[in-house]
C-alpha cells in the first residue's frame, strides 16, 4: 500500500551530509519525494512509497548519518499524490 510521510528533523542535521544519505537510502528503498534544508536549521523530508520502506526511512531520520545529532523528528502521514518521479535533494 502506497503512503506518504512528511518529516521535519531537528538537531545538528545540516552540514553533516544528512540530505545525501537520505536521498541515497530513499532511492535504494524505491521511494520518491525530496529532502531539503530549511532556513530554521531543520531538514524537511517528503517521501512516498510502500509503508515498510517509509518506516525504514523514518528510523534513519531518527538517527541520521554519523556526524548528525538528531534531537526530534516531527512525523505526519498524508495521502500520496504521485507527484514525484524520483527522490531528490531540493535547494
Amino acid at each position: 500500500m502506497r503512503r506518504r510521510v512528511h518529516l521535519f528533523v531537528s538537531g545538528r542535521v545540516q552540514g553533516v551530509f544528512f540530505r545525501a544519505h537520505t536521498r541515497d537510502l530513499a532511492r535504494s528503498l524505491g521511494l520518491t519525494g525530496f529532502v531539503r534544508n530549511l532556513p530554521d536549521g531543520r531538514v524537511e523530508i517528503v517521501a512516498e512509497g510502500e509503508e515498510d520502506a517509509l518506516r525504514r526511512l523514518i528510523s534513519f531520520a531518527h538517527q541520521g548519518p554519523p556526524l548528525a545529532q538528531v534531537t526530534s523528528v516531527e512525523e505526519g502521514w498524508e495521502e500520496p499524490t504521485g507527484q514525484f518521479s524520483d527522490f531528490s535533494i531540493r535547494y
